[in-house]
């Protein structure tokens, strides 16, 4: 977080993490596509030979001021693929919380672990974890048929019990709520 004086805002971070097709970019482009554009920047997508990552900031007024500042959140979508080490590093420096989003696929199983891991292993080399960091779980992909339960996704990546959604992203399904949950953890944190 960091206070923007000239404008009173205070400004958040938050990272949509995850494996690689798992619906990170379809998060981020359904919210920006419904949110306000009179309180939205535009969506940028930074670019590089073989990857991307989007990102955009909104004003939110519906939460009230915080420590007497308007909220401003920026949200980040990272590289899925293993491959993108380094971008994600650099992507997640500062983040003030996370939504991991999860490809609820039987066959994704292992892609989820190994972006888990991964994060957190990257904020270890932040000096931070993910037990001191806001941050949920989305459960993407609820509308496909060979899908892992919901209890089994639980057993599996939420060790730290928290809040988790369900989610159809590309149908707008549960992606408000989820950012609605991560954004309440994080205002109660500050």
């Amino acid at each position: 977080m960091h206070i923007d004086w000239l404008r009173q805002e205070i400004i958040f971070k938050i990272i949509y993490y995850g494996p690689g097709l798992g619906g990170k970019t379809t998060n981020l482009e359904y919210i920006h596509a419904h949110l306000d554009p009179k309180l939205r920047s535009k969506l940028i997508s930074l670019k590089t030979r073989d990857e991307r990552t989007l990102y955009f900031d909104f004003l939110e007024l519906s939460i009230g001021r915080i420590k007497g500042k308007k909220p401003r959140f920026h949200l980040y979508t990272i590289p899925g693929q293993q491959y993108y080490h380094m971008s994600r590093k650099i992507v997640l420096r500062g983040a003030d919380a996370i939504v991991f989003v999860v490809d609820s696929q039987k066959a994704r199983r292992v892609e989820n672990l190994a972006a888990l891991m991964d994060l957190e292993t990257k904020l270890i080399q932040q000096q931070k974890t993910l037990a001191e960091l806001p941050w949920v779980l989305q459960y993407n992909k609820r509308d496909l048929t060979d899908i892992e339960s919901v209890a089994a996704l639980q057993g599996k990546l939420n060790f730290l019990s928290v809040p988790h959604y369900e989610a159809v992203a590309s149908q707008g399904v549960g992606v408000f709520e989820t950012l609605r949950g991560v954004v309440q953890l994080l205002v109660q944190k500050v």
